[in-house]
Formats: C-alpha cells, sequence, structure tokens
C-alpha cells in the first residue's frame, strides 16, 4: 500500500486544542524549507456572539527568536460554516483584499456563534526572501469559552521518507 504521509504530506500542530477566550494564542512555527506549501487549517467550536476570532499570519527567519513578520498575502481562504458541523456542508471561497488577516471568518460579524474549518494555504515562494517558517495566531476572542486548534499539513514534499524519518516541521 502506498501512503501520503511521508510521501506527499507531512502534519504539524500549530495550536493544540484550546480555549481561545484565555488570551491571544501564538501558533507554533513550521518550516518550509523541505516542502513547497503548507495548508494551515483552524477548527474551532461554537462561541458567543461578538467573540468573532482574528487570525494573523506571519512569517519568520528561524525556529524560534529572529525576525517576525506579518505575511499579507491572503487575499482567499475557505471555509465551512454551521451551527453543527454535520459533515454535509460544502466549501465556499471567501476573498478579500491581500492581507495578514482574516477577521471575523465568513463575515457578518456571527463567526463566533459556529463551528468553523477555515482553510489558508501559503505556498514557500510567498515568502519573503530570508523567511521560511510560517505561523497562525489567533487573537484573545473575549470573555466567553471557544474551543480551537490550528493543524499545519505540509505538502509537495521536497523528500520523500517512510513517516518515522520525515525530518521535524520545525527543522
Amino acid at each position: 500500500m502506498i501512503e501520503a504521509l511521508g510521501r506527499l504530506v507531512d502534519s504539524s500542530v500549530g495550536i493544540a486544542p484550546v480555549d481561545l477566550s484565555g488570551g491571544a494564542n501564538t501558533g507554533k512555527r513550521v518550516s518550509l524549507r523541505n516542502a513547497d506549501a503548507v495548508k494551515i487549517t483552524l477548527y474551532k467550536g461554537a462561541g458567543t456572539a461578538g467573540d468573532d476570532p482574528v487570525l494573523t499570519l506571519k512569517q519568520h527567519t528561524a525556529s524560534s527568536g529572529g525576525t517576525s513578520a506579518n505575511l499579507a498575502i491572503i487575499d482567499h481562504y475557505y471555509l465551512k460554516s454551521a451551527t453543527t458541523l454535520a459533515g454535509t456542508e460544502t466549501w465556499s471561497k471567501v476573498t478579500q483584499a491581500a492581507a495578514a488577516t482574516v477577521s471575523d471568518p465568513g463575515g457578518a460579524g456571527t463567526s463566533a456563534e459556529s463551528q468553523q474549518i477555515v482553510v489558508i494555504e501559503v505556498q514557500a515562494s510567498q515568502l519573503s526572501d530570508g523567511y521560511s517558517y510560517v505561523s497562525l495566531d489567533i487573537a484573545d476572542v473575549g470573555t466567553n469559552a471557544q474551543i480551537g486548534c490550528v493543524l499545519y499539513d505540509l505538502y509537495d514534499l521536497r523528500a520523500k521518507r517512510k513517516p518515522a524519518n520525515l525530518a521535524a516541521a520545525l527543522a
């Protein structure tokens, strides 16, 4: 059996499941040195009206420390949104002027009240010279509980390996 993990894709945590109202959430960094692109997925539960998430895409020169800058390339993202996600939803393409942020995914000031899957794709070629890491931060959503997490899926891997032999996504 030919598997995709290690040959085509690798996955890494961006933000482990957390209550997004507990303060600002800094995403872990992932390297694009060994992949052509990353699919960043936010999965969040429903929260309270007015507690809409704000996502910020960043680029970095190092796995920790170094220089960080907003990466203002998000001109579209994909969204599944429902009061309760049931697996029957279809993707909506949401367009915006190129920016480093997505405020209130899906718009209308009601994203907090829905369960959502938000997908942003970043090509390694979109990073500025000298930058090879990306991360996604989520601002504090307010005072009411709203559970969420971020997963990075690196794809078009440059070196194909058995999953156990993949380089760490931070390397």
